[in-house]
């Protein structure tokens, strides 16, 4: 992921500033807003990444998405990004800065991959599991990887538990050839 260590220093950065003022969470907030529009967005995440396209449109293209919908602090956040010729980091930014936010207020990211997107029900389901185990209130990450044919890997910090078909399958495959050479013996 290219410019991941500046994106964090620069959400390291937003959150101290935001902290100072006590507007850690109205900015979060804009974070969260900027990084889900990125994601949905693949006309936005080429205008950022596009070092064609002139500084001025891009600014002009994020007011026009952002001005009224976020705080003075993330707009400067933006404007920074903009002087400093970063703005293509800005969707790592946002995400860096709700991770580091999460971990402040103790609260844990689950990353679950699914082969398909989880229902409500289901994302209730693994939300109140993680806090079981971990006594920690925690958001879910569902990521999509038809790879894995059914089934979900779910990682909390380092923690994994793979309960995915593929790995049951690469198991059983294991055992296969493991007894196979053990009979030819």
């Amino acid at each position: 992921m290219s410019g991941s260590r500046a994106a964090v220093r620069y959400a390291k950065a937003i959150l101290s500033f935001a902290l100072e003022q006590n507007k850690e969470v109205e900015v979060n907030q804009d974070m969260l807003l900027i990084a889900s529009t990125i994601k949905e967005s693949k006309d936005l995440q080429l205008l950022l990444s596009s070092p064609v396209i002139k500084t001025e449109l891009k600014k002009t293209a994020l007011n026009e998405l952002f001005a009224s919908k976020i705080s003075s602090l993330t707009i400067g956040l933006i404007n920074l990004l903009i002087d400093n010729k970063r703005l293509a980091i800005l969707s790592y930014v946002a995400k860096k800065y709700t991770v580091l936010f999460d971990n402040l207020k103790g609260i844990e990211v689950a990353k679950v991959t699914t082969a398909f997107p989880l229902s409500d029900a289901l994302n209730k389901k693994v939300l109140s599991k993680v806090k079981e185990i971990t006594g920690k209130e925690a958001t879910i990450e569902n990521v999509i990887n038809p790879n894995i044919i059914g089934g979900f890997i779910l990682r909390i910090g380092d923690i994994q538990y793979d309960a995915s078909v593929a790995n049951k399958l690469q198991g059983l495959k294991r055992q296969f050839e493991s007894e196979s050479f053990i009979s030819k013996l």
